[in-house]
């Protein structure tokens, strides 16, 4: 939508002191001819944009021109981000003020821009929760969240598998993933990723700032991501699953999915495929749930634990 893009253009000019239009066409994912006929539509309703010339020219506001975004309270531009997500802006205390922020920035766009934002809004709904699972807000989200806001340095009681520790760190940013909270820190100079329910206490460390220099919490999300599902990668089954497994194989993470459908099934059905496991132990529990629709290969480990486990159940019955 138009009016989105413009605004955007407009936050992301009074973030930076100068800013290109590549920079722009690349982040909204338009042409450089869209982003100059935005910027003409922004001059012509009054907003002073200067184009300087040049190896480091670039696009930006005049003198110290800035735009209340339609009256929005501090409160309101922080919850801002959780305006569509329901479930986030209550867990972190946002909720009212996220609602007042759409309602505002609603308000504010053209008559026909406005009744498409609206019915947009009112036809999506995110749920980022998993079926059957309503984990319980961490009691210290809110005081987290606030010490990430102000970019306040915490000792947190911390219980992790490794066991129970008092840390010192400097949190970065929250997640919400699959209705879990997680916290992204760094700790002796490097990032870490916490799960924010593990954490018993959190005191603010008033006089210990956090330093937030080129810092991008999208990207080192993912890196940290990356690098944790790397690190479960420690050995490889071989397995036969029937056809019929092939709706439930969620389970087993999409990596595993992928290599399975993309086996080439046998003429009763079977396919054979070798995939990353976390541990035997990991694997077991998860491949139970198959029944007999999936028959490990190797190693052999993995075929003794599921056996042992299979006797276990069948004694108990």
């Amino acid at each position: 939508m138009r009016a989105d893009r413009l605004l955007s253009i407009l936050m992301m000019l009074q973030l930076r002191t100068r800013i290109t239009a590549g920079y722009l066409a690349e982040q909204l994912k338009v042409s450089e001819r869209t982003i100059y006929r935005d910027i003409e539509a922004l001059e012509r309703s009054g907003v002073p944009i200067v184009t300087d010339r040049g190896r480091s020219g670039g696009l930006r506001l005049m003198g110290g021109y800035q735009t209340k975004l339609t009256g929005l309270s501090v409160e309101e531009a922080e919850a801002l981000p959780f305006a569509q997500i329901g479930i986030a802006a209550s867990a972190l205390g946002f909720a009212g003020a996220a609602e007042a922020a759409r309602l505002k920035v609603f308000a504010a766009l053209p008559a026909f821009e406005r009744e498409r934002a609206v019915r947009a809004s009112e036809r999506f709904h995110l749920d980022p929760a998993e079926w059957y699972q309503r984990p319980p807000t961490p009691a210290c989200l809110k005081a987290l969240a606030s010490a990430v806001l102000a970019d306040q340095a915490v000792a947190i009681d911390y219980e992790s598998w490794h066991g129970r520790k008092v840390r010192v760190i400097e949190p970065v940013g929250l997640v919400l993933k699959a209705g879990i909270w997680y916290m992204v820190a760094r700790n002796r100079n490097r990032y870490a990723i916490y799960r924010v329910e593990g954490i018993h206490t959190i005191r603010i460390l008033e006089k210990r700032k956090v330093q937030r220099r080129n810092f991008n919490l999208a990207r080192i999300w993912q890196q940290e991501v990356v690098r944790f599902e790397a690190s479960l990668r420690r050995d490889r089954a071989t397995i036969r699953i029937y056809e019929s497994a092939l709706s439930r194989l969620g389970r087993l993470g999409a990596d595993a999915a992928e290599v399975i459908r993309a086996a080439t099934p046998d003429a009763q059905g079977w396919r054979i495929a070798t995939i990353w496991i976390e541990s035997v132990q990991h694997a077991a529990g998860l491949l139970l749930g198959f029944d007999s629709d999936i028959e490990v290969l190797s190693p052999a480990a993995l075929r003794r634990e599921l056996a042992t486990r299979a006797g276990r159940i069948a004694a108990l019955y």
